[in-house]
């Protein structure tokens, strides 16, 4: 069953208010709105595809800066690691330079410490060997006194005249 509403629409106006005609079509309001808003839609399809346009556009022109952003990165990083190759080559360069430089002061006071080393040797020598003759000479004439070891004595039998 019909609402209300479909109810009423039956006495809308059919046209606009006057004598009636004859044989009158009901005006349609929708083919009404519609051909009155045709035009400035049609405005909008235009705006639209401008739009649109645009949009591709800037698609277009981020990829291309995406791109060229990139390209500048592998650039950089490019450049970053072969300087990074000359940094490493300089730091080798100055750690081998400090390292021998402290080879070098580490070789000269070796060098001093063993000349200072001979120099007390040279200079504690000839007491040394003083002493060490003068042990050696007093150990040879304790010698000289004392009955050299193994000497021949006679056996305790032989004082006896026995043969065994």
């Amino acid at each position: 069953m019909p609402g209300f509403r479909e109810f009423l629409a039956r006495f809308r106006p059919a046209g606009s208010p006057g004598p009636a005609v004859g044989g009158a079509v009901p005006a349609d309001r929708s083919a009404e709105l519609a051909a009155e808003l045709e035009p400035p839609l049609t405005l909008l399809d235009d705006t639209a595809r401008e739009a649109a346009a645009i949009r591709e556009a800037a698609t277009r022109d981020a990829a291309a800066r995406r791109a060229a952003a990139a390209e500048r990165a592998d650039r950089t990083v490019r450049a970053a690691r072969a300087r990074a190759l000359d940094v490493r080559s300089e730091t080798a360069a100055r750690g081998r330079d400090e390292a021998l430089t402290e080879a070098a002061r580490a070789e000269s006071a070796a060098r001093r410490a063993v000349e200072a080393l001979r120099e007390r040797a040279r200079a504690r020598t000839p007491d040394l060997a003083a002493r060490l003759v003068a042990e050696v000479a007093d150990e040879l004439s304790a010698l000289a006194e004392a009955e050299p070891p193994g000497a021949r004595q006679e056996a305790s039998w032989v004082r006896d005249g026995s043969q065994e």
